[in-house]
């Protein structure tokens, strides 16, 4: 199972870029299943962009650090 605090450590590296966007993004929970569940907030909530962001952007970082990572979802 995936270690909640090292995936808060790698989405807090891009938390910044978000927040200059006015967004940000929150751990929701890490499911047995390394699927990582987050929650988009402020200008990311109702961004036509958000998806590319959650896949591009915060998916591919936390693949990219923790490979162990199946997949980001928005909840």
């Amino acid at each position: 199972m995936l270690d909640k605090a090292k995936v808060q450590k790698v989405l807090d590296k891009v938390r910044p870029s978000l927040q200059a966007d006015g967004g940000d993004c929150e751990l929701i929970n890490v499911r047995d299943d390394n699927v990582v569940e987050v929650r988009l907030q402020g200008a990311c909530g109702s961004c036509p962009m958000a998806t590319l962001t959650l896949k591009a952007g915060i998916e591919r970082v936390l693949k990219d650090e923790i490979p162990e990572v199946k997949e980001v979802i928005s909840v």
